[in-house]
């Protein structure tokens, strides 16, 4: 009985050491959710403006209007951008975002895929390792901007899909990322980066009616790129309130399942304790009752 007790002595240390990890991880993942959630609630008006003033350009852009990250064509070559993070343990949010990239491959591009013309470009490890593994076209040069993250190694990697995309290298972008609501929710989102989507027509709705000063042309091609930088860098920001708010829930579940486990395991020990005690009991009796006999 005495190694019973000592292996269930054990699994309890073995308990409580992981959740000394759990809550330090919790604890950590909240103080950096707090600095993430507010650079992305600074962003998010700007940036939702900025979407909705390139996507009414584009849309009342006349025949004469060259808007070369706006052109629709035949799509025959993909890149899609997969925003992950660089770290495991935030419960299913990295699987859930694999997931929603291979069936939005599925539904929109498996005739592409089947070809070969389908890339992904990954932000983040955890994406960046899963894919390279199991076959994908990856782009390799832009999985560690998480590693100092800043506008201008976004920058980079939305600079590489508009030219990808400028050039016709590639016929359309998508985005995969989570966008951010609270703590304990993401949304898993996969939306059109190129070309830049049109605003949906909506019957009796006037599109907004902007006046350019200079000529439409000139503007249009100095604030497409930059407000599409500005784009995916939201994205990211997203993603990285998002990863963190996803960790710190994970590691207060754990840390509750730790607790339940503890109480389990405290019983086990204390039945295991007062058979062990009743065993040695009987013996004694039993001893002393062969003396007096």
């Amino acid at each position: 009985m005495s190694g019973a007790l000592k292996e269930v002595r054990n699994r309890i240390k073995s308990v409580q050491s992981t959740q000394q990890i759990t809550k330090a991880m919790k604890m950590v993942s909240a103080a950096k959710l707090r600095r993430a959630q507010d650079a992305i609630t600074q962003m998010r008006p700007y940036a939702q403006k900025l979407q909705e003033m390139l996507s009414n350009i584009v849309s009342s852009g006349d025949g004469n209007l060259n808007i070369a990250l706006g052109a629709e064509r035949p799509v025959e070559k993909v890149l899609i951008i997969v925003v992950t993070s660089d770290r495991g343990l935030c419960g299913g949010y990295n699987s859930n975002l694999i997931k929603l990239a291979k069936q939005t491959i599925k539904d929109k591009y498996a005739a592409q895929h089947a070809k070969g013309n389908v890339q992904i470009l990954p932000i983040g490890k955890k994406g960046f390792e899963h894919f390279t593994k199991n076959g994908f076209k990856v782009v390799p040069q832009f999985w560690e901007i998480f590693t100092g993250l800043s506008f201008d190694k976004v920058q980079t990697a939305a600079k590489y899909a508009m030219s990808a995309f400028a050039n016709k290298e590639v016929d359309a972008v998508e985005l995969i990322y989570s966008e951010f609501k609270n703590a304990a929710t993401q949304v898993f989102v996969a939306e059109q980066f190129l070309p830049v989507p049109k605003v949906a027509q909506v019957a009796g709705q006037k599109q907004s009616d902007f006046i350019f000063e200079p000529g439409k042309d000139v503007l249009v091609a100095e604030l497409m790129p930059k407000i599409l930088n500005t784009q995916l860098f939201k994205a990211v920001l997203d993603a990285n309130a998002s990863e963190h708010g996803a960790r710190m829930t994970a590691m207060d579940k754990a840390s509750d399942n730790a607790n339940e486990l503890l109480k389990s395991l405290k019983i086990s020990y204390n039945r295991a304790r007062q058979a062990a005690i009743t065993t040695e009991l009987t013996e004694i009796v039993s001893g002393a009752a062969a003396l007096n006999g």
